[in-house]
């Protein structure tokens, strides 16, 4: 009798716990309700499940325990129940996968006018790039890498003259526009990932990853690297500041393009090495 209160308290206290927790999620700030939608499907399925385990064993262990002069009938097979417990978990899984799969055509299905902007890791700091006057970013690669080029720009592509470069600095986002974020890994597998956009993704060394959402809140917020990348990992920290389109305008107007910064790197070289 005791183990059997026990079993219920569990189920109670769990049930409350989660719905008396001050500990939820961040208010979004994008366009990915799904992925809450989806999390809370997902939340309350295994959590009647749960309940319904245990409320089971609890009744078990009442409905069945020792009494004196009473013997247990050994029953190893059931056809009638393996029947609708199959059915019923069949019923389960599908119901959670399934609005994951709708949300995952939406996650890899960018829209045609996202803009396109790049975010580079490095131990321990986020550095990003966004396209210039012509709308479209250049060319690069990891090999041209260099203390003057911390990006690896393609300085042949001309389409990355105009490039905006923003190294370890906050990037900034127009609102309402749908963007298209190119992930790359100068070192070792990171993670960007802003708890209020929801959306995240990996960047593999030696690959370029991408996902995409649309910032529906001006505001700032913390971008976190979600990955185990060092022991510098918990210091890689970074700022999304979401700005209405004429603040964000104004902002990228006075922001170095990359042919700026590889004259001005030029001119310094040369006057250090002047007589």
């Amino acid at each position: 009798m005791a183990v059997a209160l026990v079993l219920v308290l569990i189920v109670v206290g769990s049930i409350l716990f989660h719905l008396l927790s001050p500990w939820w999620w961040t208010p979004i700030a994008s366009n990915w309700g799904y992925i809450d939608d989806t999390l809370v499907i997902t939340f309350w399925i295994t959590g009647f499940v749960f309940a319904a385990v245990i409320l089971f064993m609890a009744y078990c262990v009442f409905r069945f325990r020792h009494r004196e002069g009473q013997q247990a009938a050994y029953e190893p097979e059931s056809r009638r129940l393996e029947g609708w417990l199959t059915i019923v978990t069949a019923i389960g899984v599908a119901a959670m996968l399934t609005p994951g799969l709708f949300v995952w055509h939406r996650f890899i299905s960018v829209p045609a006018d996202a803009t396109e902007i790049e975010v580079v890791g490095q131990q321990w700091q986020w550095s990003f790039r966004l396209p210039g006057a012509d709308g479209r970013l250049g060319t690069s690669d990891n090999r041209k890498v260099t203390p003057e080029n911390p990006l690896g720009v393609n300085p042949d592509d001309p389409a990355g003259a105009d490039d905006v470069v923003i190294q370890g600095g906050d990037l900034h986002l127009p609102e309402g526009k749908p963007v298209k974020v190119l992930l790359r890994s100068i070192d070792v597998l990171h993670d960007f990932y802003v708890p209020e956009f929801r959306a995240k993704m990996d960047l593999v060394p030696g690959s370029v990853t991408y996902f995409w959402f649309t910032p529906t809140q001006t505001g700032t917020f913390e971008v976190l690297c979600a990955e185990l990348c060092g022991v510098g990992h918990n210091v890689m920290r970074g700022t999304v500041i979401v700005d209405t389109p004429d603040n964000y305008q104004a902002w990228l107007q006075g922001q170095p393009t990359f042919a700026q910064m590889t004259a001005q790197n030029q001119a310094s070289a040369a006057d250090q090495i002047k007589p």
